[in-house]
């Protein structure tokens, strides 16, 4: 076994495409959140619409939506990507871009801007 590995060494090699998915998916949920939670706080219909559970308010619905979007993602990328290799450096900033974005507008004070 170890001599086919030497002469064949990507012959048991796996695609990173469904990790790839995992992780721009990942990039995708935290910038829903971010996006529900600033929309959230400016619309009055879309924050009784996200109130799942009363006691937390609308938090309870941007969090399950966010996760649903994150879910959704990652489950279509993976579909799409899982027999390929993508380019993960790609991947990975774009999922560090959507990350950060994610992250600016659950601040309130970036929230105020629109």
């Amino acid at each position: 076994m170890e001599e086919r590995r030497r002469a064949h060494p990507d012959a048991g090699a796996l695609p990173n495409g469904p990790g790839a998915a995992a992780v721009l998916a990942s990039g995708f949920g935290c910038f829903a959140l971010g996006v529900l939670s600033v929309a959230a706080d400016k619309s009055h219909t879309l924050k009784t619409m996200l109130n799942f559970y009363p006691p937390s308010g609308p938090l309870s619905g941007v969090t399950t939506c966010a996760v649903a979007i994150w879910l959704v993602a990652w489950a279509l990328l993976e579909w799409r990507w899982r027999k390929r290799d993508v380019a993960m450096a790609r991947m990975n900033t774009a999922a560090f871009v959507l990350l950060g974005l994610g992250l600016l507008l659950t601040i309130p004070a970036v929230g105020d801007l629109f």
